[in-house]
Formats: C-alpha cells, sequence, structure tokens
C-alpha cells in the first residue's frame, strides 16, 4: 500500500469532478454541492462512533475508511487542498493537544 494513499485518493476525488453523474458515486456527492456532501460525512461519523464502541475491529476499519472518503469529497468540493489539512496537522506536532486547544480559544 501506497504511503500516499489519502493524497491519491484526493486526487482521485478531484478527477470524479469531469466524470458522468451517471458513473460516478463521487461526482454524485460533489453536485449535490457542500450541503450534501457535510450530510454525509456527518451520517459516516455517527457510523464510525458506533463501529467505536462495537468492538469490531473490521467494522471500525471498514467505517473509518468511509468517513476519510468522505471528508476527502467535503474538502474537495469546498475547494480545501488535503496539503492545507496535512500543513495544519504538521503545525500542531510536537505539542501537547491541551496546548493547542487553549491557544485556539484565545484566538477566537
Amino acid at each position: 500500500m501506497s504511503e500516499n494513499v489519502l493524497k491519491e485518493l484526493a486526487q482521485t476525488i478531484r478527477a470524479r469532478r469531469g466524470a458522468s453523474g451517471d458513473a460516478s458515486y463521487t461526482r454524485r456527492l460533489l453536485d449535490g454541492g457542500p450541503e450534501r456532501c457535510a450530510k454525509k460525512l456527518g451520517e459516516e461519523a455517527a457510523e464510525t462512533v458506533i463501529a467505536g464502541v462495537s468492538q469490531d475491529n473490521a467494522a471500525l476499519t471498514r467505517e473509518a475508511a468511509d468517513l476519510l472518503y468522505h471528508l476527502l469529497v467535503l474538502l474537495e468540493v469546498r475547494n480545501v487542498p488535503l496539503d492545507d489539512v496535512l500543513a495544519e496537522l504538521e503545525t500542531r506536532m510536537g505539542q501537547s493537544g491541551l496546548a493547542e486547544k487553549a491557544a485556539r480559544s484565545k484566538d477566537g
């Protein structure tokens, strides 16, 4: 498996913008706009939570994959590059999660 699977998936999702809606689930999601993509992400998040407490690792793995896919679709429909999200995560590396949250609450 490629270490860049998320980047490759994001590129595939971007390429689906040009696909036929009849042949591409991703295109149908994108055509629904941010509202539809966000709703679907929320549904997948709830399914991931349920799988997370069910102690079924296979189900959690599948739902986590669905969640990541739908997050990438939402990012695409909003034109937010995955690299921007990864850069944000990188800025948070090496600092306490509590300190990072405290800094965010001071900013806004």
